[in-house]
């Protein structure tokens, strides 16, 4: 039997937005990922049983906030994501021997795959799974390729800044 979600919605979305302010700590972030949670619930109604749906939600308001709570935490990413980028897009001459002279620099100690992987995940924004999928690798094995190349940029960023 199929998840009744609107039913579930009306029962335990005040207990599914608790659970996300909790976690969340934020009126706005905690609605969305409460919107977020059922949307999943509407995804998979069909290969969920009906049965516990207040620790299914919570379960799945967890995870969501969880997810969340991490992508926050990549802000990080981010300032990395943004200088590739600029590398990327350099159109002045100069700029771009600055730019391909940055890069060599960058990726000059890895494999061919270690750029793919960068490429993939900084700059065109693919999740660490997705990445993993598309060359043919384990989540952990994406993320150990990407720890030293981020250390690397790390010290290019601090160089360029001084």
């Amino acid at each position: 039997m199929a998840i009744d979600v609107e039913s579930y919605y009306r029962q335990y979305g005040p207990m599914v937005l608790r659970r996300c302010r909790n976690l969340l700590k934020s009126e706005e972030a905690a609605v969305d990922a409460m919107q977020d949670t059922f949307v999943q619930l509407l995804r998979y109604k069909e290969r969920l049983k009906d049965e516990a749906p207040s620790s299914l939600l919570y379960r799945m308001a967890t995870n969501v906030c969880l997810n969340r709570i991490r992508s926050a935490g990549r802000k990080k990413e981010d300032a990395d994501t943004e200088m590739l980028h600029q590398i990327a897009c350099a159109e002045v001459p100069e700029e771009r021997f600055m730019a391909a002279n940055l890069m060599n620099r960058l990726f000059s100690k890895h494999q061919e795959s270690t750029r793919t992987i960068a490429v993939l995940h900084l700059l065109d924004g693919m999740t660490l799974q997705e990445v993993a999928n598309e060359v043919g690798m384990s989540v952990s094995g994406v993320r150990k390729r990407l720890r030293p190349l981020r250390s690397q940029l790390d010290a290019l960023q601090r160089s360029i800044a001084e």
